[in-house]
C-alpha cells in the first residue's frame, strides 16, 4: 500500500466529518470544505492505484 492510499483514507475521513458537522450546524462553507476533502481523497487514491500498477 502506497502512502497515497493512507493519505486518501485520512482525507476522506476528515472530509466526511466536516461534511457531517457542516450539515448538523447548517454551515454550508464547512460542508463544502468536507466535500472538497473527499474529492481530494479520490484523487490521491487514484494516484496510489496508478503507482501500484507501475510498480
Amino acid at each position: 500500500m502506497k502512502s497515497e492510499h493512507v493519505k486518501a483514507g485520512a482525507n476522506d475521513l476528515k472530509g466526511k466529518a466536516k461534511e457531517t458537522v457542516g450539515k448538523a450546524t447548517d454551515d454550508k462553507s464547512l460542508e463544502a470544505e468536507g466535500k472538497g476533502d473527499q474529492l481530494k481523497a479520490k484523487g490521491q487514491d487514484f494516484i496510489g492505484d496508478v503507482k501500484d500498477v507501475l510498480d
